[in-house]
């Protein structure tokens, strides 16, 4: 691969984990909140023990394992492009050598 390509796939390759892990770190705050919300929702449930109490904390834990996963999907991502990124670098120091 020529020089010049495998600069310009470093550079989007390093601009796509640095979104990734802004996107984590969102992701990471949100997930703390929602598990924040569950845990008071699951609180609310047992004390007030009716329908509408329950149904709000399986909405509310939904939400909390619906960001777990989206977070989880994030740190696979970043973990998938680290690797692009470490043979995009390897590729590029034969080259220079």
């Amino acid at each position: 691969m020529p020089q010049r390509l495998l600069k310009k796939k470093l550079a989007d390759t390093s601009l796509r984990l640095r979104q990734l892990r802004e996107e984590l770190k969102v992701a990471e705050e949100q997930l703390i909140h929602f598990s924040d919300e569950a845990d008071e929702a699951r609180l609310r449930s047992l004390v007030s023990e009716t329908p509408l109490a329950d149904q709000k904390h399986r909405e509310a834990n939904k939400h909390a394992e619906s960001m777990r996963k989206h977070k989880n999907m994030l740190q696979s991502e970043i973990e998938r492009v680290e690797a692009l990124q470490d043979e995009l670098l390897d590729q590029m120091e034969s080259k220079n050598d």
